[in-house]
């Protein structure tokens, strides 16, 4: 009978060994214990082998970012994989840093790349007129001022509001319900938000709500300006005018950007001469 068999069998397989509890303290070999899922290297013996299922290459990976209705593939551009996630990028710095030009600049690229866009500010900022966003070195954008942005929507239209790809806001320090809309915005309506305003105020303190985005950013961008006492990096807003409300829209007459050490000067210079002026008073005729 055995022989017949041998006859019959163009292999011979010789029984396995016993198991015993040796053959469970055994560690695979490298190559089945991190098999790659596009190529797999093996000996020839264990590729022939009945007892030994290699690992199938992949053919199609799906992608794990939040909120994508659609897996993206390697062949798809920047552009497309947008189109199905929202983004939010932070722009924040002291006065006078460039902020506002920033964001004018990626508006106009997000424009440029067939996107259609939309500008909000507060309504508080009338420095340069009600309907436009104006940089301090003149470069002018329309834009629509709100006292809130939950108004946004309703002002444009439920239809231009839903075509529309990308959201830019200015002076958001200065809107209390920035979180919320932000967050709705990307997060359900899928729109890039481009913010940009005061991370702090005058005596460095929070700012409004601009902070409390930074967990939902893609990306922040921290800008400086330049010390208006010794040309070096400023990073701080220094309050030349006695007022002490949080709120002081104004320019160069109220506030110069200054570095950390002319910020404490000048924070002891400004209190001195506001204990003079009390202690003097208005001045009897």
């Amino acid at each position: 009978m055995r022989s017949m068999l041998r006859s019959i069998l163009p292999y011979h397989f010789s029984p396995p060994p016993p198991l015993s509890h040796h053959h469970l303290l055994l560690k695979p070999t490298p190559p089945l214990l991190l098999p790659s899922f596009r190529t797999f290297h093996s000996p020839k013996s264990l590729a022939k082998s009945p007892l030994v299922r290699l690992p199938q290459p992949a053919t199609h990976f799906t992608s794990f970012r939040p909120y994508c209705r659609t897996p993206l593939g390697d062949h798809e551009s920047d552009t497309q994989s947008r189109l199905c996630c929202g983004e939010i990028h932070v722009i924040v710095g002291p006065m006078f840093a460039g902020k506002t030009t920033t964001l004018l600049r990626r508006i106009q690229a997000e424009r440029s790349s067939g996107r259609t866009v939309a500008i909000i500010k507060s309504d508080k900022d009338t420095r340069y007129g009600v309907d436009a966003i104006v940089t301090h070195d003149g470069t002018r954008m329309p834009c629509m001022a709100l006292p809130a942005l939950s108004m946004f929507r309703e002002r444009l239209g439920a239809e231009a509001y839903d075509k529309l790809d990308v959201i830019g806001i200015d002076e958001a320090q200065f809107f209390e319900d920035l979180y919320d809309f932000c967050c709705n915005a990307a997060d359900c309506d899928r729109k890039t938000v481009i913010v940009a305003g005061l991370d702090g105020d005058y005596l460095r303190r929070r700012f409004g709500s601009v902070l409390d985005i930074i967990p939902l950013a893609n990306s922040v961008t921290k800008l400086s300006a330049r010390c208006e006492v010794c040309g070096g990096l400023a990073f701080f807003t220094l309050r030349k005018t006695k007022e002490k409300q949080t709120e002081l829209i104004g320019g160069a007459d109220v506030y110069m950007p200054v570095c950390r050490q002319h910020y404490i000067d000048g924070q002891i210079v400004v209190e001195a001469t506001r204990i003079v002026l009390d202690m003097e008073g208005p001045v009897a005729v």
